[in-house]
């Protein structure tokens, strides 16, 4: 088995009304299909209400951001996300 990379995703809601627990929900379920496992999640403000959803998972290396980036790009209500840390645990 390869090594585990720990990788901090941002995920931008269209708009200060987005469902933030639908997007979770949804980010979730699609990565853990991909066999990330650790997911956790946090909220920041960022301008004007909107709070950008800050998603935190560890997947084995060999998977890749392209395949982190094109899962979550299918999240309804997403406007954007942005791979904010990537960096090897294990």
């Amino acid at each position: 088995m390869g090594a585990i990379v720990s990788i901090l995703v941002k995920l931008m809601p269209e708009s200060p009304s987005s469902n933030l627990e639908a997007i979770k929900t949804e980010s979730q379920k699609l990565m853990e299909k991909e066999g990330a496992k650790s997911i956790s999640f946090e909220e920041k403000p960022v301008a004007f209400g909107l709070k950008a959803i800050y998603m935190k998972m560890a997947m084995p290396e060999e998977k890749g951001t392209d395949l982190v980036e094109t899962t979550l790009a299918k999240v309804k209500e997403v406007s954007s996300l942005t791979i904010e840390d990537y960096r090897r645990v294990g």
